[in-house]
């Protein structure tokens, strides 16, 4: 057994398969306990299982913390609470998404399963990729920083645009290669059908499947700009991937509860941006300095002071639009 003390990008393997064994356990208990019906997710229910996996999240970070030390820990956190910020921007697009498909409440919660699934695996090679690339070119991170505050100051100057679903180009490809069903067939994403001109049985793709699809070039994208935000916090894979997968694993409880409320968030673009740049920066800041690194301290609290000037701000702001909301939960 000693192989599970060896190092497997830079942190014990028995580490590794504790963390996967647990998100095994989490997928295993929503997909095969909490959820193997599908069936419309309240709000109420949504809020409690937000506040379970955030706290499961935290958890983890002060386990981090007890295992790797003061500075991992507060790198974890700091990730996990980036990562987490940005899981509710990609909220407002999976919202829009939903809308134009017209998917039911019912049957979201397959597709964003479906698609946390696909999150995993694709998070995990892209970080391992990119923690391959940090290690031997270091100045890679410039790189990475640099993007991140050109991200910020384009997420900045264009915060009040929607995202456009209908013009996107995968979804066109899509439309005009594949054979689509013209509505939902309950919770199924392909089905067979007789072919009109040939007579023979056929697969169809449903519109849940184009959902889908959206749904993980979503994420992609966001993972574009997540990614590198960690690695400018910490080069260690751990925790890049775990922040990420902790930050993930809540998203489909954390949708259900606030995208009913979406509107209640109008400045927290503009927060998301404002951190963005922050991360990207404190990288050359510190080189300006001549410091190491920002101390993790220092970069959690501005992060965190970002975050909450602009949710409260938001929160205060349209603190009169959501009576209707308010009156719902109060019902459920």
């Amino acid at each position: 057994m000693d192989f599970l003390w060896t190092d497997f990008l830079g942190t014990a393997i028995w580490m590794w398969l504790s963390f996967l064994a647990l998100v095994i356990l989490l997928l295993a208990l929503d997909l095969g306990v909490l959820h193997k019906k599908n069936a419309e997710i309240g709000i109420r229910e949504s809020f409690l299982l937000s506040a379970f996996y955030m706290s499961l999240g935290l958890a983890f970070g002060g386990w981090v913390w007890w295992q790797s030390g003061q500075q991992a820990g507060l790198e974890y956190l700091t990730g996990f609470v980036v990562e987490k910020s940005l899981a509710m921007d990609n909220i407002f697009v999976i919202a829009m998404i939903f809308g134009y498909f017209a998917i039911p409440r019912a049957y979201q919660h397959r597709v964003l399963l479906w698609g946390i699934l696909g999150v995993i695996v694709l998070r995990g090679i892209m970080i391992a990729a990119g923690a391959s690339i940090v290690e031997n070119y270091h100045w890679v991170l410039y790189l990475f920083a640099a993007f991140l505050i050109i991200t910020g100051i384009k997420m900045l100057l264009t915060a009040d645009k929607e995202y456009d679903v209908s013009g996107n180009p995968l979804l066109r490809f899509l439309r005009k290669h594949l054979p689509i069903t013209e509505k939902l067939e309950g919770h199924r994403f392909v089905v067979r059908r007789e072919d009109v001109f040939s007579g023979k049985m056929k697969i169809y793709f449903t519109p849940l499947f184009l959902a889908l699809v959206m749904v993980e070039l979503a994420d992609l994208v966001f993972a574009v700009d997540s990614i590198p935000a960690v690695f400018a916090i910490t080069t260690d894979p751990f925790i890049v991937y775990t922040s990420n997968i902790f930050a993930i694993l809540g998203l489909r409880a954390l949708y259900f509860a606030l995208s009913a409320l979406i509107h209640r968030f109008a400045y927290l673009k503009y927060a998301l941006s404002v951190v963005l740049i922050f991360i990207g920066s404190k990288i050359f800041v510190a080189d300006m300095l001549g410091l190491a690194k920002i101390p993790p301290m220092v970069s959690l609290g501005v992060t965190l002071a970002i975050l909450g000037a602009g949710i409260l701000g938001s929160l205060w702001a349209t603190r009169n639009e959501d009576k209707a909301g308010a009156n719902t939960l109060a019902q459920e």
